[in-house]
């Protein structure tokens, strides 16, 4: 299991043709379908309406976020924040763990650099990004490009310091506490649903256990979920099945007990 904290600078990729950088990341998404909750193309360059993530986590639109959850969802405070969560972390770990997956390339999900868009239907939010920060290993094009915005680390294990410190360390896990403070819930239930986004996100990109269990061990997760031939199951409830319209997700613990 990766413990250790990858320290190394955050970048900005300044250059004409950031979708080659983004190409094996736009397939894997192009071949899972259609992807709302993700930015087209995923660099915002219209930044209207869009708000930076570190105005969710220093509170500022954070309250606009979980209204627009109990809105759409008709859902106690409790539950809107938790299945906000969700959407949430799903979109924003979606891009680095499938980049990681795809081609090594991480795309560094600082709160710095994240864009979201909080919509008043479905789905509740859209994830972006304002610039291009990659990390990358040795044995990788990019690498040899001489671009200030290409972080290259010496292995895998560096590399997978680097997802976990620039979308935890540098973004979900404030936001999580930020969150806790607002609406009392415990973190294990919203580490949870990173777990989970994180599994999704890379078994319907067509990659197995071994990409998923990588992931979440680096992240320190894995023992939020249980990979089984039936499929994916959370230990840890979304608390959908409060909603007026009680939803139990395919995955849900609630289905052993």
């Amino acid at each position: 299991m990766v413990k250790a904290r990858w320290h190394g600078p955050v970048s900005t990729l300044v250059t004409s043709d950031t979708s080659a950088a983004l190409r094996p990341l736009t397939v894997t998404l192009s071949a899972m379908g259609p992807q709302n909750g993700l930015a087209s193309p995923l660099i915002v360059s219209d930044r209207l309406d869009w708000i930076q993530a570190t105005e969710l986590i220093d509170g500022t639109k954070l309250p606009a976020l979980l209204s627009a959850a109990r809105h759409r969802w008709g859902a106690s405070a409790h539950a809107a924040a938790t299945l906000a969560w969700k959407s949430y972390s799903y979109w924003v770990s979606m891009p680095a763990v499938l980049s990681w997956a795809a081609a090594r390339r991480v795309p560094l999900m600082d709160a710095e650099n994240v864009l979201v868009h909080i919509n008043s239907g479905s789905p509740l939010l859209q994830a972006g990004l304002s610039s291009l920060s990659l990390a990358v290993l040795p044995d990788d094009p990019l690498a040899s490009s001489g671009n200030s915005g290409i972080h290259v680390v010496p292995n895998e294990e560096d590399l997978l310091k680097a997802l976990r410190v620039s979308l935890l360390d540098r973004h979900l896990d404030p936001l999580l506490d930020k969150i806790r403070d607002s609406v009392k819930l415990g973190r294990r239930t919203l580490a949870g649903s990173i777990a989970s986004g994180v599994s999704y996100s890379l078994s319907r990109g067509g990659f197995g256990h071994t990409e998923i269990t990588t992931v979440l061990e680096a992240l320190d997760l894995s023992d939020l979920v249980d990979l089984t031939p039936a499929g994916i199951h959370r230990k840890t409830c979304c608390l959908a099945f409060t909603l007026p319209q009680p939803k139990i997700c395919a995955g849900c613990c609630l289905r052993s007990c």
